[in-house]
């Protein structure tokens, strides 16, 4: 029996995930696991990597299994913007604070939609800023600034 692949997407899809898994599975593997109870500093990376890995096997098993469509083109420009926005949100997290970096990662992630508009960008930097600020700073209490040192002095 020969197995072909009928879906390119979710073969490789599915191989990505495998391969992140594996790659955050091997840097986890010094790490105190700990127990559900009281966890170590590997137990969510590994219990994520578990997760994310029978994500890629069912999806590798869905491309032999099920047909879909070629894939097309490569989306550099959505590529590029993610990455710059997520390096944007770690460069602005500690001088400029929680608000601008949550905001800069969103409109320049949000920009790299074929549907993104001016409004609906900026109402979700809003939304997003106040949600993050409230539950990691207010809630969780983790220690991140609201606005940052370039604001604050």
């Amino acid at each position: 029996m020969r197995l072909s692949v009928r879906n390119p997407a979710d073969f490789w899809s599915g191989l990505l995930f495998l391969t992140c898994a594996h790659a955050f599975l091997w840097i986890a593997r010094n790490y105190d696991f700990g127990s559900p109870l009281r966890m170590g500093p590997s137990f969510f990376p590994v219990v994520l990597s578990v997760v994310l890995a029978m994500i890629g096997l069912i999806a590798l098993l869905r491309s032999v299994a099920i047909a879909g469509e070629p894939i097309g083109g490569f989306a550099v420009k959505g590529l590029l913007l993610v990455t710059l926005g997520t390096v944007l949100f770690a460069a602005l997290m500690e001088r400029a604070g929680v608000v601008i970096a949550v905001s800069a990662i969103t409109l320049v992630s949000a920009y790299a939609s074929v549907k993104f508009t001016w409004t609906q960008g900026v109402v979700m930097a809003v939304l997003l800023s106040a949600f993050c600020a409230l539950v990691f700073i207010y809630g969780l209490g983790v220690p991140m600034p609201i606005l940052g040192s370039w604001f604050v002095g």
